[in-house]
């Protein structure tokens, strides 16, 4: 008996399109939709009917409860209801990168705020991808300028490099930043607004940024009256964009405002589906999500992201959970102090609390030498700025107090700068040689 050839049938039905299996919601609790009848995973995007004639609401599925799909929207909850129809699209939320974006301030979907249409060659890119192979990452061994002389002499950054900028609300993170979009030697820059407020947005864009600025960035802003979600989804496009210029062989500037913004939203997300409160209230998952985003950036085969992350401490304590995770993953740490800022001391950089790991290796000899007789000074000088200021020291009672009362007026101009004034690398550092050319 001869086999049966089935082929040409099984290549007929495959040729059929799937059935889509439709789930319906039964219940909406706080920031999260119940989902029953649907088979989807974790990440997948879905689209909420609402009603026949509106746009549907997109939503992501973030977990399972009972049977039940677990969802949160990308958009309002208003009108979603019980019975309303849910389709999976099978897919995850991609963005798509390229040139066209620059110039542009996008959404946390990616999509331009002014609402423009804006077409170009580009890629179509994931934004939840893996950190890159440590084995496939350059080491870090040139430096990238900002344009800061307390970042370039004391603080030291390479490309590729991540640095958190630790500070309380109100001490000047995001002027620095838009100085450093500015005067910074990278090829591009993409910012991330995360969690801001919306006058802090344009402020931020006409302000600090500026137009020479904004020509060579992309700006990503979620402003806090946004779902949780999308603010988390923000940080991820923002992320996905740098991967992409860093493909290209670009020297890429990742700047993300705030990481705490974005740890509070996962927070909210984590609860919503019923995670167990930890420290201070985060999640578990939001002590998993933290390296996840921040070890993407870096350097690769091809070009490099550095990042600056900023880190707004709750109550100027540099040692709450966050900060303290975030500290533990990063390549150094800027510190501006509300002390400084008090004095009219911009950029309020504090460069004995601070540290960049990988000075020691990018920094010449001499530089190293200088930057670390700077600090010095500046703390043999702390340490008897009480005294001094009452008039109880006595000179030669400790000379290395004497050399710094020497030099300290001149290292506090030297530390002090100007929104709109920038110092290249080399410059600053003959600066720095000529502060000390008397001894």
């Amino acid at each position: 008996m001869s086999k049966l050839d089935l082929s040409s049938y099984i290549q007929a039905v495959s040729s059929f399109p799937r059935a889509k299996v439709i789930g319906r919601v039964t219940q909406v609790v706080g920031l999260t939709i119940e989902v029953r009848g649907l088979q989807a995973f974790v990440g997948e995007m879905c689209l909420i009917y609402v009603t026949p004639e509106a746009e549907p609401v997109t939503a992501e599925v973030v977990g399972f409860k009972n049977g039940h799909v677990l969802m949160m929207p990308l958009g309002d909850l208003r009108g979603i209801g019980p019975g309303c129809e849910v389709l999976p699209t099978g897919r995850e939320f991609t963005v798509k990168a390229g040139p066209h974006l620059l110039g542009h301030v996008l959404d946390g979907l990616g999509v331009p705020l002014d609402g423009a249409r804006i077409n170009g060659a580009g890629k179509v890119c994931s934004v939840d991808n893996d950190p890159p192979n440590p084995l496939e990452r350059q080491r870090i061994k040139e430096v990238l300028p900002t344009g800061i002389r307390a970042i370039d002499m004391f603080l030291t950054c390479g490309q590729g490099q991540r640095i958190g900028i630790f500070s309380g609300s109100g001490v000047g993170k995001s002027t620095m930043l838009g100085m450093i979009a500015k005067h910074s030697e990278a090829d591009i820059n993409v910012i991330a607004l995360i969690g801001e407020r919306g006058r802090e947005v344009v402020d931020f864009i006409e302000r600090d940024l500026g137009e020479e600025g904004l020509a060579r960035s992309v700006v990503v802003a979620v402003t806090s009256d946004r779902p949780p979600l999308l603010r988390i989804k923000g940080a991820l496009v923002a992320t996905a964009i740098a991967e992409y210029f860093r493909d290209q062989g670009k020297k890429v500037m990742l700047m993300m405002d705030s990481v705490t913004r974005l740890a509070m939203a996962q927070r909210e997300v984590g609860l919503a589906i019923g995670e167990p409160p930890t420290t201070k209230g985060y999640t578990p998952s939001v002590f998993a999500l933290l390296p996840r985003v921040l070890e993407r950036a870096g350097t690769s085969r091809s070009g490099s992201i550095t990042g600056l992350y900023t880190v707004l401490v709750d109550g100027d304590d540099f040692n709450e959970p966050v900060a303290d995770a975030v500290r533990g993953i990063l390549d150094g740490h800027i510190v501006l102090t509300r002390d400084l800022a008090a004095k009219n001391h911009f950029p309020a950089i504090d460069v004995g609390k601070s540290i960049s790991r990988l000075m020691t290796e990018l920094a010449s000899e001499e530089h190293r030498k200088l930057a670390g007789q700077f600090r010095d000074y500046l703390s043999a000088y702390a340490e008897a700025e009480d005294l001094i200021n009452i008039g109880a020291y006595v000179d030669g009672t400790n000379p290395r107090v004497d050399r710094a009362r020497q030099y300290i007026t001149a290292m506090h101009t030297f530390l002090r700068q100007d929104v709109n004034e920038c110092d290249p690398y080399e410059q600053a550092l003959d600066k720095l040689k000529h502060l000390f050319k008397k001894e």
